[in-house]
């Protein structure tokens, strides 16, 4: 059983929400990533998404884009992400750990190289945005090789046979996209989501969570009604912005940055 999977079936026993923080990692630098990891484990994340600086991060908007730009302007590569991750585990054997991006880098260093470096650095699963399930068995052999899970998107406007053939790829959970559009866009048609939803239920028994435009604590309660987990990624990333003309940060900012992550956690907890 992997990671994720074991989180998920202990939420779902408790009647607990998923709640899962996105970061860009290196943003503003490594060590500040690393020092929020461990923050947002402490605030009640049971997964971390890590997103892979990538130069052409084309599904995402201006938010993340300009956190990627400025991991990138610190030089972070797919290498140290990975280090980040070992990191994290000397410290962490519980909290799940998903890289999200692209597959130019993962394309670069090679999917066998890739998919050994990321399960010895204690990686659990992988979602690369712009590979199509069709066209993603090669890199799922390896993963599947190294235990880690594979994640993919489903869309509001993903057609039937196509969710089919995801839901086929994907393990760990499934990756719903509540809205038209990139990362950190407005809002999102409920009655839509819930529909959609409540399809996607009949088609998989995997968890299904919820990103796109979860941006507080109210949003992350009508999306946890409805999904077994929600992820909160453009919302905390723009809050980390804030951190990165500052040399040194005191409890009260790293608090202040990560507070969306507090108060999503305590409204999916109320849904109990």
């Amino acid at each position: 059983m992997s990671r994720i999977n074991k989180i998920a079936l202990e939420a779902a026993a408790a009647n607990r929400k998923l709640l899962i923080p996105y970061l860009v990692a290196g943003d503003p630098n490594l060590e500040t990533t690393s020092t929020l990891m461990l923050k947002l484990v402490e605030q009640g994340a049971d997964i971390i998404e890590l997103g892979i600086p990538f130069s052409d991060p084309s599904s995402d908007g201006p938010v993340i884009q300009r956190g990627v730009e400025r991991a990138l302007a610190k030089g972070t590569t797919l290498k140290q992400v990975l280090e980040l991750v070992a990191q994290f585990r000397e410290t962490d054997a519980d909290t799940g750990i998903v890289l999200m991006g692209y597959l130019n880098p993962i394309e670069v260093m090679g999917y066998k190289i890739f998919a050994q470096a990321a399960s010895a650095s204690g990686v659990d699963g992988v979602l690369t945005v712009d590979l199509p399930p069709m066209e993603a068995d090669e890199l799922n052999s390896e993963m599947r090789a190294n235990q880690i899970d594979t994640i993919f998107l489903v869309a509001p406007t993903t057609r039937e046979e196509r969710v089919a053939s995801i839901t086929e790829h994907c393990s760990g959970y499934l990756y719903y996209v509540s809205l038209k559009g990139v990362t950190g866009a407005a809002l999102i048609d409920f009655d839509s989501v819930t529909a959609n939803i409540n399809k996607l239920r009949k088609m998989t028994a995997l968890p299904i969570v919820i990103g796109f435009g979860i941006k507080d604590a109210q949003s992350a309660a009508a999306m946890g009604k409805l999904a077994d987990g929600v992820i909160i990624g453009s919302a905390l990333v723009e809050k980390i912005a804030l951190l990165a003309d500052q040399v040194e940060h005191d409890e009260r900012q790293l608090s202040d940055t990560i507070k969306v992550i507090t108060e999503a956690r305590e409204a999916l907890d109320k849904l109990v």
